[in-house]
């Protein structure tokens, strides 16, 4: 059955974008990706596909709007509570045993999950021993993230996340109101380096006790899925964890055999390997 017209440009566009600017969608879920690509093509005034790479393709200024379409940026600080509280009640105690902890957020967007492991880690006395690397492919995202400063309107939802979470303060101790949002304490981000870095493309850039990605492999399809996850794989100390978004698994996975299933309500793995 031959492509429909669409179908081709839709191809050609994702190709285009990673010749120009080395961003490669082209493993990334077809349906919800057109769906976004359909949104940034009006928001654009294009008619096909065609056009939004002529745009991009000639207009540099173009593409972080397409940008903005391609990547999804929602989140929120102590996104189901209940992944938070089996990493307090559950890793943490494993994570104590370490010296000196590495945690990687791959595809922490505007940041919101580095937070909250930032503000755990701190209630959970790890704070002085431990990184964390936040990473994205939008560099538009990480500035959201380095600034870290969210909307007055969200903390609500934030605050009572981060009570059924299991905190052990209260939020407010973490943030000031100021120009109309609130800035998370400058003293989280001490020890927290954001960095650019693509699941698609790039390699392992460290080892570390515990990577969490959550609600970014679903936007993958299965061969970057497993690429992603011989990533972690490769990035984890033996018998590190891995936490994963509660609509995601290892189940259909090439990759599966790495990890064994440490909680399975809240989507944590953790590495095989000798003690």
């Amino acid at each position: 059955m031959s492509e429909s017209v669409e179908d081709v440009e839709f191809r050609l566009l994702l190709e285009a974008v990673f010749r120009k600017y080395h961003y490669d969608f082209r493993g990334y879920s077809r349906a919800s990706l057109k769906r976004r690509l359909r949104q940034a093509r009006e928001r654009m005034g294009c008619a096909t596909f065609s056009q939004v790479q002529d745009r991009v393709l000639h207009d540099a200024t173009a593409f972080p709007e397409l940008l903005t379409f391609l990547t999804v940026q929602v989140s929120e600080l102590f996104r189901d509570p209940d992944y938070f509280r089996a990493v307090r009640e559950k890793v943490v105690p494993y994570l104590r045993t370490y010296p000196s902890l590495k945690v990687w957020v791959a595809g922490c967007g505007a940041g919101e999950e580095v937070y909250s492991l930032a503000v755990l880690f701190r209630e959970e006395g790890l704070e002085e021993r431990t990184m964390i690397y936040g990473t994205d492919i939008s560099s538009q995202a990480l500035r959201r993230a380095e600034a870290g400063v969210y909307g007055l309107d969200r903390l609500a939802l934030f605050t009572e996340n981060h009570r059924r979470s299991g905190g052990k303060s209260s939020l407010s101790d973490y943030y000031t109101a100021a120009y109309g949002g609130a800035v998370f304490d400058k003293d989280l981000r001490r020890r927290v380096v954001f960095s650019d870095h693509s699941l698609a493309t790039d390699q392992v850039f460290a080892e570390v006790q515990f990577v969490s990605c959550r609600n970014v492999l679903i936007y993958f399809d299965r061969p970057l899925q497993d690429r992603a996850l011989g990533l972690f794989g490769d990035s984890l100390s033996r018998q590190g964890f891995l936490g994963l978004g509660a609509k995601e698994s290892l189940r259909f996975s090439s990759r599966a055999d790495a990890f064994e299933t440490f909680d399975r309500e809240a989507r944590i793995y953790r590495k095989r390997g000798e003690a």
